[in-house]
């Protein structure tokens, strides 16, 4: 059964086999895997994951889709190696799907427009992934993955995993092919393992400070945090340079300031022997 696309739910679907098989093999999903779909559409990417004999809770918004889905698996429903649940995954309750954390597989061809907040919502959900594979615009994976400059998106996910630039996917890939080439992008060995040392939320608040103007030094930008000269000590006892900017910065110096920083606005968390 085939059915138009809904611009409003940004949809491209895939058209080449290929793609999918890509994108499995960079989640390394085999027998056995629980994965998480988003999307599934006319379930090209479902197939794939299907074959290797994971089974696959799909997310999907749209009732046409659905109705396609469930003519195209019909065995594979009757079976539940295919759950696919009705909704928006902005909504959607991972627990009630029976998901734990680092016990299954995120893959999907996601809207583009969606691609920020699925990033945000999975890698910083209680209920994490153990592998990420998204098929994203491929200025945003480039940015991610490959870019010699650090941004407040590419730290964000490296804070949680290690990103991969995995290929391009050009825009016959799709049907109606989107304006831009896409690329596959994918995130293992995820976890909160880097927080221990500072609670999450506060590290991303010092983060989003030290990226609040891309035109000024750092320490300009840190200015609301600590006064300057408590600043100017933290950063020279760190061999961090006074007029670095934020995207000069590695995650690894990133945790260590933010450490740094959390240590003397909370002083009370850090009791002296």
């Amino acid at each position: 059964m085939k059915f138009e696309h809904k611009k409003s739910l940004g949809q491209h679907f895939l058209n080449n086999t290929s793609v999918p098989r890509a994108m499995a093999d960079a989640g390394g999903v085999e027998k056995g895997d629980i994965v998480l779909e988003i999307g599934p559409g006319t379930g090209v990417l479902t197939r794939e994951l299907l074959n290797r004999g994971a089974k696959v809770i799909a997310i999907e918004a749209d009732l046409r889709a659905i109705e396609s889905l469930n003519r195209s698996f019909k065995s594979e429903i009757m079976a539940q190696s295919l759950i696919i649940q009705h909704g928006d995954v902005r909504t959607i309750d991972l627990s009630a799907l029976g998901l734990r954390a680092g016990a299954y597989k995120l893959i999907a061809n996601i809207p583009y427009y969606l691609s920020g907040f699925l990033f945000r919502f999975f890698l910083e959900h209680e209920i994490q992934p153990s592998n990420l594979v998204f098929l994203v615009q491929k200025e945003v994976a480039l940015r991610i993955a490959r870019d010699k400059k650090e941004s407040l998106l590419s730290l964000s996910i490296k804070v949680f995993g290690e990103p991969k630039y995995v290929k391009t996917v050009g825009k016959g890939n799709f049907t109606p092919p989107p304006k831009i080439d896409s690329a596959i992008i994918a995130i293992s060995g995820i976890s909160k393992d880097k927080f221990d040392a500072i609670p999450q939320e506060d590290f991303f608040k010092i983060l989003h400070e030290g990226f609040k103007s891309k035109r000024k030094q750092l320490l300009g930008n840190l200015a609301d945090t600590l006064d300057r000269e408590t600043l100017t000590h933290i950063f020279s006892t760190l061999d961090i340079p006074l007029d670095v900017r934020g995207e000069d910065v590695s995650l690894s110096t990133w945790l260590i300031l933010s450490r740094a920083i959390h240590t003397h606005t909370h002083p009370q968390n850090y009791p002296q022997s």
